[in-house]
């Protein structure tokens, strides 16, 4: 019993330095002039994103079941941009006691460069969206598994440009990634009116 208390506490210091470490690189892209969505006048004032406490239990191992004969669709966006996806996977899981399911997919363009070869994106909207969280939804990166299961950190969950900026295009989550529950973690609504997140 000792072992495995010694563990699981380890496991879960492990996880929340990896969602230090997320938030900390986070905000240093935003406070970084060539790689931040905020109008280079909000770079200044610029003090940190709002995040949800973190949380281990947000940390959930999911099934992965590939599917690989589907077909390459637009995924809409905020804008007319058109980019070129397609369903790589699906993951299933429990959380708050429910099972859940949601669609990862693979952009067409972004495979074609080297650095994002095994990049998977994962959309989804949540019961928090325009409550607490950003209201078009949240994004998480994740990379191909080697096996049937996939670790899903939604501490991870992060906003979309155009939450910060009007100047970018974002894609719209696909209805089926929409998760009738609060996921109160990640990344927080953001304030365009605001310098500073609280």
């Amino acid at each position: 019993m000792v072992v495995s208390f010694i563990k699981l506490y380890g496991q879960q210091t492990d996880q929340l330095n990896h969602i230090v470490s997320f938030q900390d690189s986070l905000n240093h892209r935003f406070l970084t002039e060539e790689t931040s969505p905020l109008p280079a006048e909000k770079i200044p004032g610029f003090k940190g994103l709002s995040f949800f406490k973190a949380d281990t239990t947000y940390c959930v191992k999911a099934l992965f079941v590939r599917t690989p004969y589907e077909t390459p669709f637009i995924m809409k966006t905020t804008t007319d941009r058109e980019p070129v996806y397609v369903k790589y996977g699906e993951a299933y899981f429990q959380l708050q006691g429910t099972e859940q399911k949601l669609a990862i997919y693979q952009s067409q363009q972004l495979k074609q460069e080297e650095e994002f070869t095994d990049h998977l994106f994962l959309p989804f909207t949540d019961v928090t969206n325009g409550v607490s969280s950003y209201e078009g939804g949240r994004f998480i990166d994740l990379k191909i598994p080697k096996k049937d299961s996939i670790l899903i950190d939604f501490n991870r969950a992060y906003n979309p440009y155009c939450a910060y900026n009007n100047l970018y295009s974002c894609p719209i989550p696909p209805e089926e990634n929409h998760l009738n529950i609060e996921i109160k973690a990640g990344v927080r609504k953001y304030d365009k009116r605001l310098t500073t997140q609280d």
